[in-house]
C-alpha cells in the first residue's frame, strides 16, 4: 500500500521530468534542423559569389563547424527568433554578430589546421571564436568593449569551449605574449592593416581583415606572410563591418 501511495505522489514529478526531457529533445532537433538550413543557405551564397572566392565550395570542416556551433546561444534574447537567419544581428554597444556566410568564408580563407593557434581581434558575442575553436588547437580573442568581453568569456566557459582564451583590450595591438600566430582574423574594419598584427603573424601564416572606413567602401583583404616575412595582400570581395575602435 505504501509503495502505491508513494508512486501516486511521485507520478506528477516523473511526468514533469518526462515532458521536460521531450521538450528539450524537440528543441535540440529544431535547432539542429535550423543549422542545417543555414549551412545550405551559406552554400548557396558561396556558389553565387564564386567569382570573388575563386571556388564554389568551402572546406567541409568549416561547414561542419557551422553545423555544430549553436548560434542561438550567441545572440541576445530579443534576437533569438532570428538566430539562424543568414544575416548579421545587433548584440548591443553598436556591435553585431556577423552574417554566418561571412563567418564561414573568413574562416575558410585562413586554411586552418587542427594544431593551429589563432588570434581573433573583436570577440563580440564569441560566435566566431566558437567556430574557430571547433577547428584549431587554441584561440586567443581580444575585445575592446569590456561588457561584451566579459559576457563572451562567461558564455564560452558555460558552453565548455576550453580551448578559447579571451581578454579585454585593444586588439589593434594583438596579444604579444601569445604570439606568433598561425592565423589572425579581424572582425571589424580598419582603415589600414595594423603593423602589430603583421608582426605577430608567423611566416607562412594568413590574416583576414576588412579594410576601409564606415562610410567608404570596405574590402575583405587576405594577407599571406611568406617564409622571408614578406606580406602578400589580396582583395577578396566588398564587405560592410562595424569599425575597429581604439586610440590608434
Amino acid at each position: 500500500m505504501k509503495s502505491k501511495i508513494l508512486l501516486q505522489a511521485t507520478m506528477p514529478l516523473l511526468l514533469a521530468i518526462l515532458f521536460a526531457f521531450v521538450a528539450a529533445a524537440q528543441e535540440a532537433d529544431q535547432y539542429r534542423q535550423a543549422r542545417e538550413q543555414l549551412v545550405r543557405a551559406i552554400e548557396a551564397d558561396v556558389r553565387a559569389t564564386s567569382l570573388y572566392l575563386d571556388k564554389e565550395q568551402l572546406n567541409p570542416r568549416v561547414l561542419d563547424a557551422m553545423r555544430k556551433v549553436p548560434r542561438h546561444e550567441f545572440v541576445p534574447q530579443e534576437q533569438l527568433s532570428a538566430a539562424y537567419e543568414n544575416r548579421p544581428l545587433p548584440i548591443g554597444y553598436g556591435q553585431t554578430i556577423s552574417q554566418p556566410y561571412i563567418v564561414a568564408i573568413m574562416t575558410d580563407l585562413l586554411k586552418l589546421d587542427a594544431d593551429d593557434r589563432v588570434l581573433e581581434v573583436g570577440t563580440g558575442s564569441a560566435y566566431q571564436a566558437a567556430i574557430l575553436a571547433e577547428l584549431v588547437d587554441r584561440v586567443y580573442s581580444v575585445e575592446i568593449i569590456e561588457p561584451l568581453g566579459v559576457q563572451a568569456g562567461k558564455r564560452l566557459q558555460r558552453l565548455e569551449y576550453a580551448n578559447v582564451q579571451t581578454r579585454v583590450g585593444d586588439g589593434y595591438y594583438g596579444w604579444e605574449e601569445q604570439a606568433p600566430f598561425d592565423a589572425i582574423i579581424v572582425t571589424a574594419a580598419s582603415s589600414h592593416i595594423p603593423p602589430p598584427l603583421l608582426k605577430q603573424l608567423k611566416p607562412g601564416g594568413r590574416m583576414i581583415i576588412p579594410v576601409g572606413s564606415r562610410f567608404l567602401a570596405q574590402q575583405l583583404v587576405l594577407i599571406t606572410k611568406d617564409q622571408d616575412e614578406r606580406s602578400i595582400t589580396q582583395q577578396i570581395m566588398p564587405v560592410r563591418f562595424v569599425p575597429l575602435t581604439g586610440t590608434h
